[in-house]
């Protein structure tokens, strides 16, 4: 066991099994009777009490994983407002139910609610466990919100607050430098993010922590496809995936599978078909598992795409009308995609003038999108496509726009761009 794992157990956030309960008592030189006491803490308060709200936490905290949060949500909120209404309720339970609180507003996507709360944790706690957690969640929030600055400063207030073993030698602590280490990336400090990313790989290694590895082999995945190093990024992400399938984490699992469809449709030569199976098992768990809006419109423009690479023109053409509309309350850059990609199956399919206004109406939108990553990418696939139809002066000034990004290719046609 971990001593995050132990750690966690003394904290009365993990409840061991029968087996390791025995195992526990054995090496304490102990009886099992003597572990399952009250922690002194709780003695002065009702058994009954005590009993019910740890299940209820334990609850919120289960739903939290498995793609709940709402259920995860309102349950957090009965334990404060009976921790408001009543003195019955221990502290320790109402600290752990803020955290929970603040996981759930995360992950129903109210950034600015999760901020709030995630803050509030970090300056009224005192426990590792719960801060490392709190800052993950913090450092993941402000980067999502485009905060990079805040993101990234995230590591030196963890380091202020939290003993530096914890940091650097626990689950806890990896999945903290590793969220953090995105935040640099996202501001251009790329070397040091992977880095960051690559010992944290190696602590991981060390410890019997699934979730901490997949966590580290995940974010590098991340670093190294965005890089375009393919080759390095899928089996990091296949890794991953194999350690999620093993956790409670459902979101987690569609998302990562997301990544890995969409890693083997940029492959050379691509991969459509372990795409298509990817991505249709991913669109089944965010079914469950209540995934964003912006991870729908990933995997609806994955299959299009992998359609489009097959040779199945008639349905990418279906599909990439279906991710047209998911993408355009999503994000702006993957509606600008979904047009690229219109443009590439009317391309492929004849209808050149259609091809034209997809792909002028993509670039028009394309300028006004903000600076972020996958812009310069889509800038050089415009200008390619727009080259092989003969459009030469707007070729040219789609590749001024896409400058001279690392790590930017073609993306791969499935079929030759008829001539105008």
């Amino acid at each position: 066991m971990s001593t995050a794992y132990i750690s966690r157990i003394e904290a009365g956030q993990r409840r061991p099994g029968a087996d390791l309960l025995i195992a526990l008592a054995e090496r304490l030189h102990c009886t099992t009777e003597e572990l399952l006491a009250p922690d002194d803490s709780l003695i002065t308060y009702d058994a009954s009490v005590v009993a019910r709200l740890t299940l209820e936490l334990d609850f919120a905290e289960l739903s939290l994983k498995t793609g709940s949060p709402d259920v995860a949500l309102k349950g957090v909120e009965d334990v404060l407002a009976e921790a408001a209404r009543t003195s019955a309720v221990p502290p320790e339970f109402a600290r752990q139910a803020r955290l929970l609180r603040a996981l759930a507003l995360e992950a129903n996507d109210n950034q600015d609610a999760a901020i709030e709360a995630l803050e509030a944790v970090v300056t009224g706690d005192t426990d590792a466990l719960r801060l490392l957690s709190a800052f993950t969640a913090l450092s993941r929030c402000y980067r999502e919100a485009g905060d990079f600055a805040r993101a990234a400063d995230i590591g030196d207030r963890a380091a202020a607050l939290v003993d530096r073993g914890q940091l650097e030698g626990t689950a806890d602590g990896i999945r903290l430098a590793v969220t953090v280490a995105a935040a640099h990336y996202e501001r251009g400090d790329t070397s040091h993010a992977v880095r960051v990313c690559q010992r944290a790989v190696q602590q991981s290694e060390e410890l019997d922590s699934p979730a901490a590895r997949a966590a580290a082999y995940w974010n590098t995945s991340v670093m190294e496809s965005r890089q375009g190093r393919i080759d390095a990024a899928l089996p990091l992400a296949e890794k991953a995936l194999a350690l999620l399938e093993v956790a409670e984490d459902a979101r987690s699992q569609a998302r990562l599978r997301i990544q890995l469809g969409l890693l083997h449709l940029r492959t050379s030569p691509p991969e459509p078909e372990q795409a298509l199976a990817l991505l249709i098992h991913a669109q089944a768990e965010g079914q469950v598992s209540d995934i964003n809006a912006f991870d729908r419109a990933r995997i609806q423009i994955g299959l299009a795409r992998a359609h489009f690479l097959i040779g199945d023109l008639a349905e990418a053409a279906t599909l990439v009308e279906i991710a047209a509309v998911t993408c355009a309350d999503a994000s702006e850059l993957l509606a600008v995609e979904a047009l690229v990609l219109r443009g590439q199956v009317a391309a492929a399919q004849g209808r050149s003038d259609a091809a034209v206004a997809h792909f002028r109406e993509g670039a028009a939108r394309l300028a006004e999108v903000e600076d972020e990553h996958g812009v310069g990418q889509l800038w050089f696939e415009l200008g390619a496509f727009l080259d092989e139809l003969g459009l030469y002066r707007e070729s040219a000034a789609a590749y001024r726009s896409a400058g001279a990004t690392t790590g930017l290719s073609r993306a791969p046609s499935a079929a030759p761009v008829p001539s105008s």
